[in-house]
Order: C-alpha cells, then sequence, then structure tokens
C-alpha cells in the first residue's frame, strides 16, 4: 500500500493555483524596496555580519502580510524572521529572502532579488525570483515549467517559456555563474578544473535565473549558504529542466536539519547530465 501525503502537503495542482496571486505578492515586495532612498537607509549589521536594512525589513512586512491573506495555513519562515522558527519543518511552507543581495542593493548596483519559495516534503516545488532592479521574474513551477516575465508599473509582461541548455560538447567552453561578492577557493577550484570555463559574476538569485534561461551552464557555490538563499532558484532552475545537488551530487533538502538553516555547498546545474555519477 502506498503511503499517503504528509499532512500540511501542498500539491502541484494547489501550487499552480497560487502562482499568480504570490507573483503579484512578490512585485508588491519589490516595489517596497525600490520606495527606499538606499542613500539615506538605515543599514545595521546582524549577529552574523551581515547587512539588514530598512528594505529588507520593508519587503519582508509587505509579504508577511500577503502570506497571511493568501495561504493562513501554510507555514512561513522568512530570514528576517528566522527567530521565530526552528527546524525540522514537516509537509509544505514557505521558505522566503525578503532581499536577497542586499551587498549589492547597499552598494546601489541592481543585481538584487526577492525570493520566494514553496517547499514540500523538503523539496521546493514552486520558486519565484524576482530582480526589482532589472524588472524581471525568473519562476517555475517543478513539473510544470519554467518562465521569465518583464514587469513596469503598468504590470506583467507575457510570460516566456525559459529552459537549461544542454552540456557543453567538447571544444566549447563552460560557462560558469559565480558570486560577485561571495568569492571562495573551493569553488574557484571547481570552475578551474574545467579548463577555459568563463566566468559569468553576477550577485544573488539572479545567478538562478541566468542558469534557467540558458545563459549559464553550472553555477557552483562551495561555501556555506542558507535554504532562503537557494530554494527558490532551485524550484527555477529544476522547472527549467536543470538540477541542483549538494557538491556530492546528493538531492539537497530544506527546512529538515535540526540545528539550522545552512546549506554547505551546492551546485546548480543546467543539464542533469553533468552531474557525475557516484
Amino acid at each position: 500500500m502506498t503511503a499517503g501525503p504528509t499532512p500540511g502537503t501542498v500539491d502541484v495542482a494547489a501550487a499552480a493555483a497560487l502562482m499568480t496571486p504570490l507573483t503579484e505578492l512578490v512585485v508588491q515586495a519589490a516595489h517596497a524596496i525600490m520606495a527606499i532612498n538606499r542613500r539615506a537607509m538605515a543599514v545595521t549589521d546582524k549577529s552574523d555580519g551581515s547587512p539588514v536594512t530598512e528594505a529588507d525589513l520593508a519587503a519582508d512586512r509587505v509579504i508577511a502580510d500577503g502570506l497571511a491573506r493568501l495561504a493562513p495555513d501554510i507555514p512561513a519562515l522568512s530570514e528576517e524572521r528566522v527567530g521565530a522558527s526552528a527546524p525540522p519543518f514537516k509537509g509544505s511552507f514557505f521558505l522566503i529572502d525578503p532581499l536577497d543581495g542586499t551587498k549589492e542593493f547597499v552598494a546601489g548596483r541592481g543585481e538584487f532579488t526577492v525570493n520566494l519559495a514553496l517547499v514540500s516534503n523538503g523539496r521546493p516545488l514552486l520558486g519565484i525570483v524576482c530582480a526589482p532592479a532589472l524588472g524581471l521574474i525568473w519562476r517555475g513551477l517543478v513539473g510544470r515549467g519554467a518562465v521569465r516575465l518583464s514587469y513596469d508599473d503598468t504590470g506583467l509582461s507575457a510570460a516566456v517559456p525559459i529552459r537549461t541548455r544542454p552540456l557543453p560538447v567538447a571544444g566549447e567552453a563552460w560557462v560558469a555563474a559565480v558570486s560577485r561578492s561571495h568569492g571562495d577557493a573551493r569553488t574557484e577550484a571547481f570552475i578551474a578544473a574545467r579548463p577555459g570555463a568563463v566566468r559569468l559574476p553576477l550577485g544573488s538569485a539572479v545567478k538562478f535565473g541566468r542558469l534557467a534561461e540558458g545563459m549559464a551552464d553550472i553555477y557552483p557555490r562551495l561555501g556555506p549558504t542558507s535554504e532562503w538563499d537557494v530554494a527558490a532558484g532551485h524550484a527555477v532552475v529544476t522547472a527549467a529542466g536543470g538540477t541542483v545537488t549538494s557538491d556530492t551530487g546528493a538531492p539537497l533538502r530544506f527546512g529538515e536539519r535540526k540545528d539550522d538553516f545552512i546549506v554547505p555547498a551546492f551546485i546548480a546545474w543546467g543539464d542533469p547530465a553533468a552531474v557525475p555519477k557516484p
């Protein structure tokens, strides 16, 4: 006898029904970020030394209020309210980074994002990555595909289907999306092992979006990061035909660690065939 779904689990059909209102909510959060004067805003440091701004908190309020209206029965974990939550999570839950790439935002660059994921049974099912300064959204529902949209004050554009690209053939250079602000020696060594690889420096979860639309072949991050930095992009890349694994090729699980929400390392692959066999 096959076991039924975990209580409180959202299925693909229910997630699909949430996609449009969740996209609209993320756009509202993006507008709240862009309304903040970066030159005059308050910037403070968290206990881990990372910055938090008025814009992070404004976007978080918009999303928290919206999710309470749209899906009051689904738990939500946000980077800005992580102290109120403790793993492990069961069934389905929202995983949110209200402003991913705060360093980029503070520096006046445009590669910062709003990340919202719906995780079910430990795996990201739905993901929305919005880049407010670029006016772009990448979103995906695993099993139903991924799209890119643009938006402005008049609303959203039509959705354009996106797809990751095949593994580079012999003689073609790998394009590796790399962090503009968070480089590390292990990641550099991993890229260097692919002779002729071209590095594409990007900030925040924009790297996942560019990988999902076929502008890069791989995005390795072999240093620790947090689940809310990864989950939305994980869903978008997976929905677009790619995969995201640990550094050993194992699947990633979300909300299940009993001690924290850290992802020790991950690699996002445009072509699942590129993942080394155990």
